[in-house]
């Protein structure tokens, strides 16, 4: 299985971080919200990935070639951001040839069987019950329980099925022609380039889609959905690593879940609950909680709680929810 990923956005809700680390390289429950990705993706058996950056893509590709090195990998550069149908039609490429392909957003984590999901035959489409399908795009269904039509934030919702970020096309080809007719017609929703209207013309050539269920649906967007994110993520943290923390740190106070890198320094701390330290941080009378610190950065005599603290920061003297960029020398 080949997979798509688009990732050029600037990430605008995540600044200032997002003026010199791409979004989808945030640290979240200990390593960049792309990893988490990643991970379940090789390990589902994906061989091979195209990514679609932008702003800062350098960077991506920068870390994507370390850290998976055995992963067939292309880059393809969005110059204007048109629309994630005009994101993924610059996959065509690569992948107009693919048996099947699994498109996935790069800054949502999904909890899926995706082994199951790659030995289907059909198209299928992730979705997720909501409460209020009226804030996103949701499927409609046939009497076969097929996929029948697609609407955005409809009033008069049809099911509370939203539409995730995960899409399984056992038609590459077809998608492919769909987004070239969008594109050549200049059919936009929302001024943008759509792949909900490239869907909707593959499924008026009769193409069969299918829904598939998504078990968990962690937004990473903003800085609170990052937060309940990380902490969901750490929830899942084996006790044993949990127990492990304790004993590396016994005389500071551990409160699980919490991550901590290599090299941490601890002294008169409070950490956790749902705190991470970046490899090589030093911690000293002071309490984190609820809160994501990026490596190589100084806390003292403070107290933060949902704060979100760059690379090599550092932060003294308050009791305060930051949001400090990376560099930063935050004295009070």
């Amino acid at each position: 299985m080949k997979a798509i990923i688009p990732v050029a956005g600037f990430g605008t809700r995540m600044r200032p971080h997002t003026w010199n680390v791409p979004k989808v390289l945030m640290n979240v429950a200990g390593k960049p919200m792309l990893d988490h990705i990643m991970d379940d993706l090789i390990e589902a058996g994906v061989t091979g990935v195209t990514f679609i950056v932008g702003f800062l893509g350098d960077e991506i590709e920068k870390h994507i070639r370390a850290t998976y090195p055995k992963i067939e990998t292309n880059f393809v550069v969005q110059k204007e951001m048109l629309g994630l149908g005009h994101a993924i039609s610059l996959g065509k490429k690569y992948h107009q040839k693919d048996k099947d392909l699994l498109i996935i957003l790069g800054d949502t984590i999904v909890r899926a069987d995706f082994k199951k999901l790659f030995k289907s035959k059909h198209t299928e489409l992730g979705v997720r019950e909501v409460e209020d399908p009226r804030r996103f795009g949701v499927v409609k269904l046939d009497a076969k329980g097929n996929i029948s039509g697609m609407v955005e934030k409809p009033k008069d919702p049809p099911t509370n099925l939203a539409i995730v970020g995960v899409y399984k096309i056992n038609d590459p080809a077809l998608l492919f022609k769909g987004l070239d007719h969008i594109i050549k017609k200049d059919i936009r929703t929302a001024k943008e380039i759509q792949l909900t209207d490239a869907l909707a013309w593959m499924l008026e050539k009769g193409h069969v889609m299918r829904p598939f269920a998504i078990d968990g649906w962690l937004d990473c967007g903003k800085p609170e959905t990052l937060f309940e994110t990380n902490a969901a993520i750490l929830a899942e943290s084996p006790k044993a690593v949990q127990a492990g923390y304790r004993k590396r740190y016994r005389e500071a106070v551990i409160i699980p879940p919490v991550f901590i890198g290599d090299g941490v320094e601890l002294a008169g701390a409070v950490i956790g609950p749902n705190a991470v330290l970046g490899k090589g941080t030093k911690v000293s009378n002071a309490v984190v909680r609820d809160s994501i610190i990026g490596e190589n950065a100084t806390i003292a005599n403070a107290v933060l709680k949902d704060s979100l603290v760059g690379d090599d920061a550092v932060v003294e003297g308050t009791a305060a929810s930051l949001n400090v960029t990376s560099t930063s020398v935050c004295k009070y």
